[in-house]
């Protein structure tokens, strides 16, 4: 497990690097929730989501034996993204392993970094390619089974713990679990009294299935919110969650196209389905927590296009003047 002083190391490491992003309160999100929200605004992040803190806490850690060997990274869109961008920055071979179900943007965007795509036809595949690429020589920079790739995604809850008023509950979303492992650690070392929530979609449902067995286990994977799912989760992420969080809560496809249509016309933000599905998620812990509540929501990433999220939002037939 890591800790503070492992996440106050990774923000020295990458200041500069990155866009210290808004904290800010959210009156539409207030009205919306009637609860005081404050947003921390990680799709203002360079690449538009928290991974650039991760991928380039890890690609400035490595040796220069492993940069010249060339990194590989897996991923559903962001940390693929992320990974492009900065080892292009930092002038590194990258190899980026992808499902074609993977945003069309995302894999442009890749691929204009000047990174090597390697398409596979489901998650189940990219993450076996990724093994092989790393025993044939190539360094992985996995996307959250790394505790310094962890302490790097952990400075978004160090700048919140600063930055934010006074907050009883945060909300997380979650895909491998690496974003939520370094916020609660923060978050319980900088305010300990702060409960933490995670949310994911139904059909990626990794960690709240390793929570109910009792470790990391294989999920099987439907939800079209593909930066949300890994195949399984990790011990190292598993750990720090049954530790730190609260409960991961599970939401529908629909409802978090849904919360992105509320971000966009409440907040005023372009956001993607992983962050979407905040807003679902925060009713179901208002429902809980009851009087009191001070929610803050960590809208990760807005890496979608228009034509993706009208089709998801027609396809639930969420469209209406």
């Amino acid at each position: 497990m890591i800790g503070i002083s492992d996440i106050e190391a990774a923000a020295h490491r990458i200041a500069g690097h990155i866009v210290r992003t808004p904290t800010v309160a959210s009156p539409g999100l207030t009205a919306l929730l009637g609860v005081p929200v404050t947003a921390k605004l990680e799709l203002f992040q360079h690449t538009g989501s928290f991974k650039a803190r991760g991928a380039l806490a890890k690609l400035l850690s490595l040796s220069e034996a492993e940069r010249a060997a060339g990194v590989v990274a897996v991923s559903g869109g962001n940390h693929g993204i992320a990974l492009a961008t900065t080892a292009a920055a930092l002038d590194v071979k990258a190899t980026v392993v992808m499902p074609r179900t993977a945003p069309a943007r995302s894999l442009e965007i890749v691929a204009q970094a000047g990174a090597s795509v390697r398409l596979t036809d489901d998650m189940d595949g990219a993450f076996r390619l990724v093994t092989r690429l790393r025993d044939e020589g190539l360094t992985l920079v996995h996307p959250f089974d790394d505790p310094v790739v962890i302490a790097g995604q952990g400075t978004v809850g160090l700048e919140l713990a600063e930055d934010a008023g006074e907050l009883t509950d945060v909300v997380v979303s979650v895909g491998g679990g690496g974003l939520i492992a370094g916020i609660a650690t923060a978050l319980r070392s900088r305010r300990p009294g702060l409960r933490v929530w995670g949310v994911e979609t139904e059909g990626a449902e990794s960690m709240s299935a390793a929570l109910r067995a009792g470790g990391p286990v294989p999920v099987p994977l439907s939800s079209l919110v593909t930066t949300l799912s890994p195949p399984a989760v990790t011990r190292l992420t598993y750990d720090h969650v049954a530790a730190l969080v609260e409960e991961v809560l599970v939401v529908p496809d629909r409802d978090a196209v849904q919360g992105c249509l509320d971000l966009a016309n409440h907040a005023k933000v372009w956001a993607e389905p992983a962050a979407g599905c905040l807003l679902p998620a925060a009713r179901q812990v208002i429902a809980r927590v009851g009087g009191g509540t001070r929610l803050g929501l960590v809208v990760c990433g807005g890496n979608t296009t228009p034509g993706e999220l009208t089709g998801w939002a027609d396809r639930f037939s969420l469209l209406r003047d």
